[in-house]
């Protein structure tokens, strides 16, 4: 206590100063709008230098902690990065594999290859335009595959394009089978996604499960057999329960069509001549 007093009584002269500065400061702030604007305006900017330096030392400190987790995301960043690049090869294989696998079954066909022009998405009444017709060689109920499998039949055959309708029509009826098996159903759409269809009327006692592959069976002088249609991706009952409707994932991807062949089977118009011939001599003895 006796050094307070004595540090009063040496410096009370200074801290009487000190005092009547603040108080005469705070009256000239207080009551004098020019003078506290200058004074509030000075104190913000002290203040957000303060905060700015705040936050620069605090940043600082926290500098290996961001670094932490920066790398953490761009590992996992890089770990994404390779499955997708890892995937995408996969897709690219599949896609390779896919269209080898057609040209294998079609090496004993003469093929014309064709431009997709127009792909109408009519619902459930789809078309395509290929630049090719007549003068080419095309004719009404030909084939047409993509390096992805079945795409249509050529509905209509003009002199220099042609009209397909395509597996996502449902006109369309394309005779397929489960791939090693001889049990076999038709294709049909039902008019919502391009790239799924179903295959009905496959009895009961075939043995089927989801990723089994389903291809054209051969059963009429469009398809050769063994072309690919698609992978069952969900096994159902049909109406009657009497046999399975198999839901496929297509492996034409009819949004992104480009490229396809014509099957010009040679011998297509002989088998319609026999068909045409058995027909007459029904006719003849019935």
């Amino acid at each position: 206590m006796q050094h307070l007093l004595e540090f009063l009584r040496k410096y009370h002269y200074l801290l009487l100063f000190i005092a009547l500065e603040i108080l005469s400061l705070t009256l000239l702030v207080r009551f004098n709008n020019f003078q506290g604007n200058v004074w509030l305006s000075g104190a913000n900017t002290a203040v957000a230098s303060v905060n700015r330096w705040y936050l620069d030392v605090w940043s600082y400190l926290n500098l290996q902690s961001a670094n932490q987790s920066l790398t953490s995301y761009n590992t996992r960043l890089q770990l994404e990065n390779d499955r997708l690049r890892e995937a995408l090869l996969t897709l690219q294989a599949d896609s390779a594999r896919k269209a080898s696998a057609v040209l294998r079954n079609l090496v004993d066909y003469e093929t014309l290859p064709a431009k997709v022009i127009s792909n109408s998405k009519g619902g459930s009444n789809s078309y395509i335009v290929i630049d090719r017709g007549q003068r080419h060689g095309v004719r009404g109920d030909m084939g047409v595959v993509s390096g992805n499998g079945v795409v249509g039949v050529v509905y209509l055959a003009g002199e220099e394009y042609s009209l397909v309708i395509p597996v996502m029509n449902n006109k369309s009826n394309i005779s397929c089978r489960i791939q090693g098996q001889r049990y076999f159903g038709y294709l049909t759409w039902d008019g919502k996604d391009s790239r799924h269809a179903y295959v009905d009327d496959i009895p009961r006692h075939a043995h089927v499960e989801k990723g089994l592959t389903i291809e054209t069976s051969g059963h009429s002088s469009v398809f050769p057999p063994g072309i690919f249609v698609g992978t069952i991706e969900t096994v159902e009952n049909s109406a009657d329960g009497q046999s399975y409707k198999l839901g496929l994932l297509l492996g034409t991807d009819f949004a992104n069509l480009r490229d396809v062949n014509v099957i010009t089977t040679p011998y297509k118009a002989a088998v319609d001549s026999l068909f045409k011939k058995a027909a007459a001599e029904d006719e003849l003895h019935q």
